[in-house]
């Protein structure tokens, strides 16, 4: 007991504890703060990855479409409602 008296009233031991008490809880790089943004980080690299596949998918359906003029015309007339000169447009909504 005598010791921990002997350490606590020594002004490095206070300072140390006191720097480390500020540094994991007051400090704006704190040990909350840390663990908040690695799990900002975590949450980032899984939408990454979730738009990547999706870039990867509309690529080679880009591909495909720029192949094919039949398909590229199928999906001008579904997706964007084009039509011939000649044609009428009817768009059925459904409730």
């Amino acid at each position: 007991m005598k010791k921990l008296l002997k350490y606590s009233s020594n002004f490095y031991v206070l300072a140390i504890l006191f720097f480390m008490f500020w540094m994991l809880f007051i400090d704006s790089n704190n040990v909350v703060n840390h663990f908040r943004l690695s799990q900002k980080l975590n949450q980032l690299e899984d939408q990454k990855g979730f738009y990547l596949e999706k870039k990867e998918k509309i690529n080679a359906e880009r591909e495909e479409l720029m192949s094919n003029p039949q398909l590229l015309e199928k999906f001008a007339r579904e997706r964007y409602l084009m039509k011939k000169p000649t044609e009428d447009l009817y768009v059925i909504v459904e409730k």
